[in-house]
């Protein structure tokens, strides 16, 4: 999912989040990246040795189930194994998490554009999708037109991560910055940071060139049209872009360019009226970084320098 968002602050330009090896175990090497299903159940709970149960609204309580809206194809934050099984970096925290709410948090895969709409017609309970948590999601701004399309979301703060561009392996040698992508394609999943910064960049192009950019429904169709040469470099969050230059063709098929930028918090999504779900879901991710797990799944997947020491409501800029 990822970063997927609005504009983030400029000033983050060095490799500040999430630059460590994305060395992923061998074991976890997962190539099944595509296929997607509407609905994955992840991280079940004993609600009798749940230490955090009776934060949760009763309605969850009852049901023993958060339903997450989740774009299921980004790994390594969330994706498809071999065998069709939702895992990754959110579904693994979830799980975690899971175990001090004694429920069930249950991923529903839909279109990373989609998700908020989702969580605003009670489809699902959040959104848990490598979402960047930014003050135009808080307040429901478009981030394209500056008009209120919606009453907003409160985010969780778990991660953070910044943005990278990378191209096919060996090609396109000359693009190390945004402003070299001038007079060429890129490609990027729709409504990310990505196509964001695309945007403001194709803007300050001059000598009558721009940006191409084509948009597609998932980071997984971007990356297989940059594969195939159809353009001169793709975008994503930096573990996503990361973890597709390792394990894409074995390692031969991309690389990535210049510097990350813009790092920004990824927030758990929730609607503005359920203060008392985000308040247990920040309890949990607390009670989780305080125990070791939450060390414990960012090692596992090779991303320790996003990591979090705390859990912050809205602490998107």
């Amino acid at each position: 999912m990822t970063a997927r968002t609005t504009r983030r602050t400029t000033a983050a330009r060095s490799r500040l989040a999430v630059v460590g090896s994305i060395a992923v175990a061998g074991a976890l090497i997962l190539t099944g990246c595509g296929d997607q299903t509407d609905s994955n159940t992840e991280g079940t709970g004993s609600k009798s040795a749940a230490p955090l149960a009776d934060k949760l609204p009763q309605a969850i309580r009852d049901k023993g189930v958060i339903k997450v809206g989740s774009d299921i194809a980004y790994a390594p934050v969330e994706f498809k194994d071999d065998s069709g099984k939702t895992v990754g970096i959110d579904p693994d925290l979830a799980a975690a998490m899971g175990k001090q709410l004694g429920v069930t948090f249950q991923f529903e895969n839909g279109t990373f554009d989609s998700l908020i709409t989702g969580l605003r017609s009670k489809r699902y309970d959040i959104a848990m999708s490598a979402m960047t948590d930014t003050k135009d999601r808080q307040e429901g701004i478009d981030s394209d037109t500056g008009k209120k399309v919606g009453e907003g979301v409160d985010f969780v703060d778990y991660f953070t991560a910044g943005v990278s561009i990378y191209t096919q392996k060996g090609k396109n040698t000359d693009i190390k910055t945004w402003s070299d992508l001038c007079g060429k394609k890129i490609v990027v999943q729709r409504g990310t940071v990505s196509e964001d910064l695309a945007k403001a960049e194709a803007k300050k192009c001059s000598g009558g060139k721009t940006i191409t950019i084509e948009a597609f429904d998932n980071d997984q169709q971007a990356q297989t049209r940059l594969r195939a040469g159809g353009a001169a470099a793709g975008s994503s969050d930096f573990p996503v872009a990361a973890y597709a230059v390792k394990t894409s063709g074995g390692g031969n098929d991309f690389q990535l360019v210049g510097e990350q930028v813009e790092a920004a918090p990824y927030g758990i999504a929730v609607a503005k009226n359920n203060t008392q779900l985000r308040d247990a879901l920040q309890a949990a991710l607390d009670a989780i970084i305080e125990n070791g797990e939450y060390d414990k799944i960012i090692k596992k997947w090779g991303v320790e320098d996003g990591a979090v020491k705390e859990a912050t409501v809205n602490g998107g800029k």
